[in-house]
């Protein structure tokens, strides 16, 4: 890099900077135009609303082929729309497939789910989730499908009611986060959370903000627009982009006590890879999970380091434990064109053959 630096005049810096900068100027008018940008999402029915929290089930034209009915499970950051991108939809795919698809919608917090922990969600939520999905399919057991922190849900929940779960799959899911060398995974060990959080409450999206800028501050503030400039005249690309924007800036509020039993148990202690994780009652000991695992990562997240995913592999005691990972992004790894043709696609077969 310096002997390339060297090589490189001051004018040609200067006017490399000018193209970058009349790239970026490109996008003042597209980005002014992010509030018109809609998503068409997939036509669903809400089967279950307990307090905010919403239980949805997606219509299909075609007939459901398999018995096994699959339950996602998003995180508690952003919102799930981000899975029903479009034309990018893993919703869609999983329905064309012949999958019958629910999904678990934490919707907005407010003052009131604070209190609330980690035990919380599983018992007043997604157990009575599953349950309702259990019913209506008429199916004894479901297919767990957790993204990041909802695998970690997901892998929790499983260790709980492993008799309720027929399939485990997880996307990007923090695991062992003394292998998570993110900037995230790193600044999360040195925080004082109980200040954080007796603060603030529930953390507010300008917080979280600023926390993930730091992941990749140059890619974030100014990198992304200068590549999408590159593109700006297919349509197609630009509305893909500014979906996937328009979600990145549509941040829910994270509830307090279960973001401070998220630093403190899984980041500063890691006690989930060590199977001393207490929650409610219980100590989760992911030996017990012995269910069939298709475990998902992406080896340029920049937000979950691979190996903290990976982990759970060599924690459960399941025969049937598939890693796979994938050369993209965390967002890439379920809202991208590489997404719908390489990763979904094997979601799909796998999950076919024990569904």
């Amino acid at each position: 890099m310096t002997a390339i630096l060297e090589e490189t005049s001051p004018v040609d810096i200067q006017i490399k900077m000018m193209d970058f900068y009349a790239s970026l100027s490109k996008m003042i008018p597209v980005l002014s135009s992010l509030e018109e940008i809609t998503n068409e999402v997939t036509p669903h029915d809400v089967v279950l609303q307990i307090d905010k929290t919403r239980l949805l089930r997606y219509r299909s034209d075609n007939q459901s082929k398999y018995k096994v009915p699959i339950l996602v499970v998003y995180a508690l950051i952003n919102h799930p729309y981000i899975l029903d991108l479009q034309n990018k939809s893993m919703i869609k795919s999983l329905l064309n497939a012949g999958f019958d698809v629910y999904l678990l919608d934490w919707s907005t917090p407010d003052v009131e789910e604070s209190t609330l922990t980690i035990d919380d969600y599983l018992k007043r939520y997604l157990d009575r989730c599953v349950d309702t999905v259990r019913n209506m399919s008429k199916s004894e057991k479901v297919t767990l499908f957790g993204y990041c922190m909802g695998g970690t849900f997901s892998s929790i929940y499983t260790v709980l009611h492993k008799e309720k779960v027929k399939n485990l799959i997880t996307l990007a899911p923090p695991v062992d986060c003394s292998k998570d060398t993110t900037v995230f995974g790193s600044i999360s060990k040195f925080l004082d959370i109980d200040t954080i959080v007796d603060t603030l409450g529930n953390i507010p999206p300008a917080f979280q903000y600023q926390f993930f800028m730091m992941l990749k501050p140059f890619k974030h503030f100014l990198g992304k627009y200068h590549e999408i400039s590159q593109k700006i005249s297919n349509n197609n690309d630009v509305k893909d982009f500014l979906r996937v924007e328009k979600w990145l800036w549509d941040t829910a509020p994270l509830p307090g006590e279960v973001f401070r039993q998220w630093i403190k148990d899984f980041y500063q202690k890691n006690l989930f890879a060590q199977n001393m994780l207490q929650i409610g009652p219980n100590v989760i000991d992911l030996r017990r999970i012995d269910i069939p695992l298709l475990n998902i990562v992406a080896e340029h997240d920049h937000l979950v380091t691979p190996e903290s995913s990976l982990a759970l592999n060599c924690l459960v005691s399941s025969s049937d434990n598939t890693p796979m990972s994938f050369p993209t992004g965390h967002v890439g790894l379920c809202a991208s064109t590489f997404a719908k043709r390489e990763v979904w696609p094997k979601i799909i077969h796998w999950l076919g053959e024990r569904s």
